[in-house]
């Protein structure tokens, strides 16, 4: 499965990411229209601000997912045939269980809708639209093994003794 993977040293905190996905997350899809609607569509990617670094975060769709673990009413369940971490809001009950277990904290809470919200990976898109929106390619969706290589050719292309 592919992952939406960080370069740091590229990450301005622009936070266009958060834009695109609150903009693809919109009834309209467009962003003027976005801005008019109410309620006002809602991120689900969270670009925090270090010293030294930016950090783009949404749902890491983990392996050991905890948040499908403590969901009580089965809103939280993993898509088989995709692999990612999804969200039923029909089921949802609002119990903020999955908020609560969420290590990385990227399951929010829509207290309109009473309802969490999480990345789903804009499923009608073939790249995620923080991804694709990003200016400069802070963000990218690949495998990770192929990311690692990069990272490590990286590494020693850039190696001084």
């Amino acid at each position: 499965m592919k992952q939406i993977l960080i370069n740091l040293e590229r990450c301005l905190g622009c936070k266009t990411c958060e834009l695109a996905c609150a903009v693809e997350h919109s009834v309209s899809k467009e962003l003027f229209g976005a801005v008019c609607e109410t309620p006002s569509p809602v991120s689900r990617v969270y670009v925090e601000k270090g010293q030294q670094y930016n950090f783009p975060l949404q749902c890491r769709h983990c392996s050991d997912a905890q948040c499908i673990k403590a969901c009580i009413s089965g809103a939280m369940w993993r898509d088989e045939t995709t692999g990612l971490v999804s969200h039923s809001k029909e089921k949802c009950v609002g119990c903020w269980m999955c908020v609560m277990t969420c290590p990385f904290g990227v399951i929010i809470q829509d207290r309109g809708a009473k309802i969490a919200l999480k990345c789903d990976r804009c499923p009608e898109r073939e790249i995620p639209a923080c991804v694709a929106s990003c200016p400069t390619k802070a963000l990218s969706l690949e495998g990770v093994p192929f990311y690692a290589k990069g990272k490590r050719e990286e590494y020693l292309t850039n190696f001084k003794e």
